[in-house]
């Protein structure tokens, strides 16, 4: 009898998580999330039991959210963690902020939600992850290699440190039998893109078009299945070539 396996996943109501929580569901995953939003009957996947209503940028009550998804599973392995849940803080006016206009505020919660979160939820279920020789994927961003248009400055640090931490996540975990990589996506298609993305897409992106929440989702799940067995401290590339 083959043992179900389990993904915890955050930032799971909208756009790419909502893709990958239906996707892993799909093909016979256990699925838990995390969200600042309370449980929705639109994302039934794990059920009001599956989803931990946790905001990621409150770091002191990190440790409650961590106990309360070890209860859960209780005692069971964990076989993914995708670290999804990001924010991208906007100027008043819905414009870009830079350096000059983010403030210190801004920048600690977008670094707690975007990047701290992310070591600290590995580290508090390092147990669990390593029971299930499991996967982590950190979901970063082309923002965190270039200047971009539309992310801000604090967006774009994060997920640049992002990158970084996924490369020593993967050394240090994988002694354990953890792999970590990450995906950086570009334009993808969602509720929240920036004004202008669509036509930026078409006239940046060398396949002329917005990316799927689908396409991100099936990266994500192949690099937490054995056909991405020997792939460690990746960082893969879902942009249309964006990047090159």
């Amino acid at each position: 009898m083959t043992t179900q396996r389990t993904l915890l996943l955050t930032g799971a109501s909208r756009g790419i998580g909502h893709a990958t929580a239906k996707l892993f569901s799909d093909n016979g995953w256990r699925v838990l999330t995390i969200s600042r939003q309370a449980f929705s009957p639109r994302c039934p996947w794990g059920g009001k039991e599956g989803h931990v209503q946790l905001d990621l940028g409150d770091i002191d009550h990190l440790p409650e959210g961590i106990a309360d998804i070890r209860r859960r599973l209780g005692g069971a392995p964990l076989h993914a963690l995708v670290n999804n849940a990001g924010i991208s803080p906007k100027a008043p006016d819905g414009g870009r902020l830079g350096v000059l206009n983010t403030s210190y505020d801004t920048w600690l919660q977008v670094l707690n939600v975007n990047l701290i979160s992310t070591a600290l939820l590995a580290k508090g279920l390092i147990e669990e992850l390593a029971a299930g020789q499991g996967a982590i994927v950190n979901v970063t961003s082309i923002a965190g290699s270039r200047v971009h248009p539309y992310a801000g400055v604090a967006y774009a640090a994060s997920k640049a440190a992002l990158a970084a931490l996924t490369r020593e996540m993967a050394s240090e975990f994988a002694p354990l039998g953890v792999r970590t990589n990450a995906i950086s996506p570009g334009e993808i298609a969602t509720a929240i893109l920036s004004p202008g993305t669509e036509a930026f897409a078409e006239r940046e992106v060398p396949l002329r078009r917005l990316g799927k929440t689908s396409e991100v989702a099936s990266a994500i799940y192949f690099l937490c299945t054995e056909a991405a067995s020997y792939v460690n401290g990746a960082e893969l590339h879902i942009n249309g070539g964006q990047h090159v």
